[in-house]
C-alpha cells in the first residue's frame, strides 16, 4: 500500500521516528482491531488507535448511552443520551480521522457469534466490565490465536496485560482459573471509578496494540501491569503459562466456547420470573413508611458518601461494611425492609441477617434507583 501525501502529513509524527518510519506506518493502516466494549476503556482505546491510522476498527458494543458514562466514556457527548453507543463511536471515529474502517457490531458478544466476529481482526482488545464476556473473549481469542490486549479498572486501580499463549505468554484462565463468585466483585456503577482511570489504562492497551502492530519493543505478554492512581504508582507481576490450564496449558480439557453466564455462577432469567419471598417493591416500601401502625422498619446499606447524594426521608443509615458490628441495634423480631442503590448489596444483607436469626427481612427490589423512577422523581439517580 502507498501512503497518499494528506495520510504523510497526518502521520508526519510517526513517519519521522525511526521505530516506526514509513513501512511501520504502513503495518500500522493494514492492521485490525476489534474493540470488545465502546464504553470506559474503549473510548480513549478507539480514539488513539484511530488516531495512529489503525485500518480497521471493529466496535462490538450493545448498550446505550446513559448520563452516567459521561464522566469517562469519552467516545460518547450529552447529544449521544440515548443512542447506540456503537453508532455513537462510529460518528466520533469518523470525525477523527475518516480514513479508518470502523465496523459496529451491534450486538451482545456470545458464544454463538464470538469466534465469527473476532477472526475477521487482527487483534482484541478487552474494554469489558464483565466476567463472562472477560473469559468468553480470553477464551475465544486463544481458540483462534489472536493477542488478547487485556485491561480492568475499578474505583482508583487499573491493570494491564497482553494474553498471547501462541506468541509464548499465558492466558487469562491462567490468571484467574475461576471468576469471583457473583456479586463478590463490585461493578463500577456499585463501586465507582475515577474518571481518568480508564484513559491511563486505556492508553497503555493502545500502545500495546501500536507495539504489536509495528513488531517493536518489549510488550506485556507474561507481565501484568498494575496501576493505583492515588499513589500514583506503578507495579509489575510476572506471569507464566499454566502448564495445567484447561484452555492454554499442555492437555486443554476446553476446545470449544462454553456457557460463561454460567460458568461465573449467573443464574439465567426465567421466561417467567417467579416473584422471590425475600423482596418486596418500592411501592411496599412507600407504605411501610407512610403507616407507622406497620411497624415496618427500613434501612438503607449504601454507604455514607452515596446518602450525601441522596436518601429516603424516615430510612435510618446502616452501610453494609457496618452491618456485621451493629445488627445488633435491630430488632430481629421486627420485620425489617433493606434497600440500596439497585438491589444487589440489599439482598447480601438481608442473606446475613437471615444467618443471624432475623426471619422478617426482605430486600426493596430495585433500591432506590427504582424509588427515583416510581415513587418520587426528585430523588437524584446516580
Amino acid at each position: 500500500m502507498q501512503l497518499s501525501n494528506d495520510e504523510i502529513r497526518r502521520y508526519s509524527r510517526h513517519l519521522i521516528l525511526p521505530e516506526v518510519g514509513m513501512a511501520g506506518q504502513k503495518k500500522i493502516c493494514s492492521t485490525s482491531v476489534l474493540c470488545v466494549g465502546a464504553g470506559g476503556l474503549g473510548s480513549p482505546i478507539a480514539m488513539y488507535l484511530a488516531a495512529a491510522g489503525i485500518g480497521k476498527i471493529g466496535i462490538v458494543d450493545f448498550d446505550t448511552v446513559d448520563f452516567s458514562n459521561l464522566q469517562r466514556q469519552i467516545l460518547h457527548s450529552t447529544a449521544d443520551v440515548g443512542r447506540s453507543k456503537a453508532e455513537s463511536a462510529k460518528e466520533t471515529i469518523a470525525g477523527l480521522n475518516p480514513g479508518v474502517e470502523v465496523v459496529i457490531h451491534n450486538t451482545r458478544l456470545s458464544s454463538e457469534n464470538a469466534l465469527e466476529i473476532i477472526a475477521q481482526y487482527d487483534i482484541v482488545v478487552d474494554g469489558t466490565d464483565n466476567f463472562p464476556t472477560r473469559y468468553l473473549t480470553n477464551d475465544a481469542c486463544v481458540l483462534l490465536k489472536k493477542a488478547n490486549v487485556y485491561g480492568s479498572i475499578f474505583r482508583f486501580e487499573g491493570q494491564a496485560s497482553v494474553f498471547a499463549p501462541h506468541l509464548g505468554g499465558p492466558c487469562y484462565r491462567c490468571l484467574y482459573p475461576e471468576p469471583p463468585p457473583p456479586g463478590m466483585v463490585p461493578s463500577c456503577a456499585e463501586g465507582g471509578v475515577l474518571g481518568v482511570l480508564p484513559g491511563i489504562i486505556g492508553c497503555i492497551q493502545s500502545t500495546e496494540i501500536l507495539k504489536l502492530a509495528l513488531g517493536k519493543g518489549n510488550s506485556l505478554i507474561g507481565r501484568l501491569l498494575l496501576f493505583n492512581a492515588l499513589d500514583m504508582k506503578f507495579r509489575e507481576l510476572k506471569l507464566r503459562r499454566d502448564p495445567k490450564c484447561p484452555l492454554c496449558g499442555d492437555h486443554p480439557s476446553i476446545t470449544q466456547l462454553i456457557d460463561y453466564e454460567q460458568f461465573c455462577g449467573i443464574p439465567a432469567e426465567p421466561v417467567n420470573p417467579a416473584v422471590n419471598p425475600d423482596e418486596v417493591s418500592v411501592q411496599d416500601m412507600k407504605k411501610a413508611l407512610s403507616d407507622v401502625s406497620l411497624g415496618i422498619r427500613v434501612i438503607d446499606v449504601r454507604d455514607s458518601d452515596e446518602w450525601q447524594i441522596c436518601h429516603v426521608e424516615g430510612v435510618t443509615l446502616f452501610p453494609l461494611g457496618n452491618l456485621p458490628q451493629r445488627f445488633t441495634e435491630l430488632d430481629p423480631n421486627q420485620t425489617l425492609y433493606v434497600h440500596c442503590k439497585s438491589g444487589i448489596r440489599s439482598m447480601k444483607a438481608v442473606k446475613f441477617l437471615k444467618e443471624q436469626g432475623f426471619k422478617y427481612a426482605k430486600s426493596v427490589k430495585g433500591g432506590i434507583a427504582a424509588w427515583s423512577d416510581e415513587i418520587d422523581h426528585s430523588v437524584a439517580k446516580y
